[in-house]
């Protein structure tokens, strides 16, 4: 197995982080950034002793304190958004808990899905840092919409079979841990570079053939009402120079002639209560 390069880029860190972080909005109440996949938002009791953390990143690149409102999974890179007084804080966990946030995905995914699809699917929450399917506390509804923007047929095989991937949009109607990861995992269509829900046969050989680390899944696009001034907000990004990287390396095989699962087939798998392996 080709070993990664563990070199700092834009969307991706191993070990430390030495440039600063891209703010991408930020007024008096509130700042959004760029969160590098590979870095935590929170510290928690496996953090090591000198791992960067966004949060105490961002305060001391900006001189003052933050609050935060959500997360993203370490391996997700991606908006992330914080208050800068814990009013607005409040506001705006309120507004993520009412669901009256558009979030927007991209993922690179194993095969080819459909050209739209729904997956309703409840999960089970994480106890004590392990997924358990806890029979006194129902799972949670968890839905995510998802939407197909081009597909490629590598020029690399595992073994005897073709390898097809799909770039996606993908839409979380809830925010439930690892949500659209296992959505796709339960799917069949697991996102690429993702460790804990993914294929790693996949991972293995898109690392070899690209060199690229980090799991394809980038938060791109939020969309809420500002908490002070009730105005529209779109924050935006890119997918990060690693998840461009592989796009563009994929693209000369971008194709359209592909049979791809349908959305009934899949949607149809999505039925009753999952627990993530």
């Amino acid at each position: 197995m080709t070993a990664c390069r563990f070199k700092e880029t834009d969307d991706y860190i191993e070990e430390s982080l030495s440039q600063p972080l891209s703010v991408l909005y930020r007024d008096e109440h509130l700042i959004a950034v760029f969160k590098p996949a590979g870095l935590l938002v929170h510290r928690s009791d496996k953090t090591l002793p000198n791992e960067p953390i966004l949060l105490q990143t961002l305060r001391d690149q900006i001189g003052r304190l933050v609050f935060p409102v959500h997360r993203l999974d370490r391996p997700t890179a991606g908006i992330v958004l914080f208050g800068l007084n814990p009013e607005t804080a409040a506001n705006l966990v309120q507004i993520f808990t009412d669901r009256r946030v558009d979030k927007h995905y991209q993922a690179l995914v194993r095969g080819c899905v459909s050209e739209r699809f729904v997956i309703d699917l409840s999960l089970s929450e994480k106890v004590d840092g392990e997924w358990a399917d806890n029979s006194e506390k129902p799972n949670q509804v968890a839905r995510t919409e998802f939407r197909r923007l081009e597909v490629y047929d590598a020029p690399w095989t595992l073994g005897t079979k073709r390898t097809v991937y799909s770039l996606l949009e993908a839409k979380p109607l809830t925010g439930r841990s690892h949500q659209i990861r296992r959505h796709l995992c339960f799917c069949s269509h697991p996102i690429v570079g993702d460790h804990r829900h993914g294929d790693a046969d996949h991972n293995q050989i898109m690392q070899e053939q690209t060199n690229v680390c980090r799991m394809l899944l980038t938060a791109m696009r939020l969309d809420f009402r500002h908490p002070h001034t009730q105005e529209m907000l779109t924050i935006v990004a890119g997918r990060g120079s690693e998840f461009d990287r592989v796009v563009a390396q994929l693209r000369p095989f971008q194709t359209a002639d592909f049979t791809c699962l349908g959305s009934d087939e899949c949607q149809g798998k999505a039925k009753g209560r999952f627990v993530a392996p």
